[in-house]
């Protein structure tokens, strides 16, 4: 996971914020830039309309995109300052700018959103170290059983043939007997959950918020308290 996946997987703009932090308008969103390590490289930041961010580092001497700032196990030396200069720009955008959300995909959002306006259930969150603090789990009131896990995961996970840098958030949840395989696009057999009593399902609106919350139904029915 990259510095700026780390910092923002769980976040989103503030559009009314970002003019006033330094952020100017753009064709397709807003730009922020910022010079740093004296102005030996210079901070990109993108906004577009929807929300979705990103970021880049230029390295001023040949006004090239500095790779080594996501060089994986490096932390000291002159790479590890500007890692930690560029973090530190990062983290002061995410504070001003941005507010927390429960999860990364708008859809995963919604989807919870949905649990809990339907079944009176918000998710909470039992693993406080990575790569799982952002997974959540909704359980029954009674009897705490779980009836769906969402969390973040990559991609080849579930898709081989994916990139395995890619994150996608799926929800987990139990497979109802009328669910056979082969499962319709976007549903699994469950990442790090039994294959034979629980699906995977991807929530980055391969499968509709309808057809997810059709398949949450048949699991707090399949999980319910006897």
């Amino acid at each position: 996971m990259t510095i700026f996946q780390q910092i923002f997987a769980r976040k989103r703009p503030i559009f009314s914020k970002l003019i006033g932090f330094g952020f100017q308008n753009a064709k397709d969103g807003f730009v922020f830039e910022k010079s740093f390590m004296n102005e030996d490289f210079v901070l990109v930041f993108k906004v577009s309309k929807d929300g979705a961010a990103s970021s880049k580092v230029i390295d001023n001497m040949n006004d090239e995109e500095y790779s080594q700032i996501n060089a994986d196990g490096i932390v000291g030396g002159y790479v590890g300052d500007v890692r930690l200069a560029y973090e530190k720009i990062l983290q002061d955008i995410a504070d001003a700018c941005f507010e927390d959300v429960l999860f990364s995909s708008d859809q995963a959002n919604r989807i919870a959103a949905k649990i809990h306006d339907v079944y009176g259930v918000a998710p909470d969150f039992p693993w406080n170290d990575d790569p799982y603090s952002a997974a959540g789990v909704f359980r029954h009131a009674d009897s705490r059983n779980w009836f769906g896990l969402i969390m973040r995961i990559n991609r080849a996970k579930l898709i081989p043939s994916a990139d395995e840098h890619e994150l996608v958030d799926v929800i987990n949840l139990k497979r109802a007997g009328s669910l056979s395989e082969p499962y319709p696009t976007g549903v699994f057999p469950a990442y790090h959950m039994n294959h034979k009593l629980w699906i995977s399902v991807l929530l980055d609106d391969t499968v509709s918020d309808e057809v997810v919350m059709a398949l949450v139904s048949a699991s707090f029915l399949a999980t319910n308290k006897k």
